[in-house]
């Protein structure tokens, strides 16, 4: 069974050939040379990591999560077509400023006037940003930030990139309901954790760290799609709610998928599918991609805050490609945000 094994831990797998929708994903590819007992620590290990992950988001016991559901089947099945066919119900739609905005923060050449008069075109955009900017993950030295110019001036074009991608994809994860609203808190504090991560590690890397930090909430963004579609299919075919355990099914099933999907439907530039993929497929003895090392640090940090069950930190080197140093800055610079997010009275 696929799972957030196939992110983690299927790295300690073989590669399997490829299908439409449902491939063997990988999330972790262990470039070192490994002994079999190294291999099957890690997998113990991101095994545990996947389930402590699923019990939080779903607020779940392990044992709602174990097995399948009598109808999963036939609700996964529909949910494949779907897939395969590019029409669910509840894909985001594209924002409609996002293209323009993504040229013009691509360009080297635009100014902080220019990029300021685009967000400023879309009202709805404009107050999410000011509200993304002065959030913990964002915040500038303490300071509030006012205006998009000012916001563009004080974090810089990179930075301005990040907040851009948080702000465009915040209101599609936004609870709509009771039924939703834990799930749809926790899944985007999830996000956030792995796309601030991901940043940091290509920072470490010299990678591009704007197009790291938006595929790492693309996940999220498919985990919240996934959920809203499943509902969807179980009200049509049985009139009630998915249990846990197939809900996770789907999610770890058809994640990787899902998030290429998105990307192909909002026409990102093609570097984000490349990661998407380099993430899932990674090539043999490929160094470990700062997407992989950054959900993994994302989760083990966003658990470990919420005092969750967790990777031990001890075990962090045995999962990731990085120095104890570099593990040091990038779990130091994450836990800051949490701390400050969790001191904070208007969260996000």
């Amino acid at each position: 069974m696929p799972g957030f094994l196939s992110w983690i831990t299927s790295l300690f797998s073989s590669p399997q050939p490829p299908t439409p929708v449902l491939p063997e994903a990988r999330l972790i590819n262990p470039a070192k040379e490994q002994t079999n007992d190294d291999l099957e620590n890690g997998l113990e290990l991101t095994r545990q990591l996947e389930e402590d992950l699923f019990c939080w988001l779903l607020d779940a016991k392990p044992s709602a999560l174990a097995g399948e559901s009598s109808p999963a089947p036939e609700i996964l099945g529909e949910l494949e077509n779907r897939l395969s066919e590019g029409r669910l119900d509840e894909l985001p739609r594209q924002p409609l400023s996002l293209p323009m905005l993504l040229r013009a923060l691509a360009d080297e050449s635009t100014d902080r006037q220019s990029v300021t008069d685009i967000i400023l075109q879309d009202p709805a955009l404009t107050d999410q940003l000011l509200q993304i900017a002065n959030s913990p993950f964002f915040r500038h030295g303490g300071k509030t930030i006012e205006s998009v110019d000012q916001a563009v001036f004080l974090l810089g074009i990179d930075g301005i990139r990040n907040v851009v991608s948080a702000a465009v994809m915040r209101p599609m994860m936004a609870a709509r309901n009771s039924g939703e609203a834990l799930f749809a808190k926790r899944v985007w504090r999830w996000g956030l954790s792995c796309a601030r991560a991901s940043e940091q590690i290509a920072k470490l890397h010299k990678a591009d760290t704007s197009a790291h930090f938006m595929a790492g909430l693309l996940p999220a963004l498919a985990y919240i799609t996934l959920f809203r579609e499943l509902q969807r299919i179980c009200r049509a075919q049985q009139n009630s709610a998915p249990p846990p355990a197939l809900i996770r099914q789907a999610m770890t099933r058809y994640q990787w998928s899902t998030s290429q999907l998105l990307a192909k439907a909002w026409n990102l530039p093609p570097r984000f599918s490349a990661l998407l993929l380099a993430a899932e497929r990674p090539a043999p003895r490929q160094d470990q991609t700062p997407l992989n090392d950054g959900i993994i640090i994302g989760t083990r940090e966003v658990l470990h805050h919420a005092n969750q069950r967790n990777l031990p930190e001890d075990d962090l080197p045995n999962v990731v490609q990085l120095s104890p140093q570099q593990i040091k800055l990038v779990r130091e610079s994450l836990l800051a945000m949490l701390r400050e997010e969790g001191r904070s009275p208007a969260r996000l």
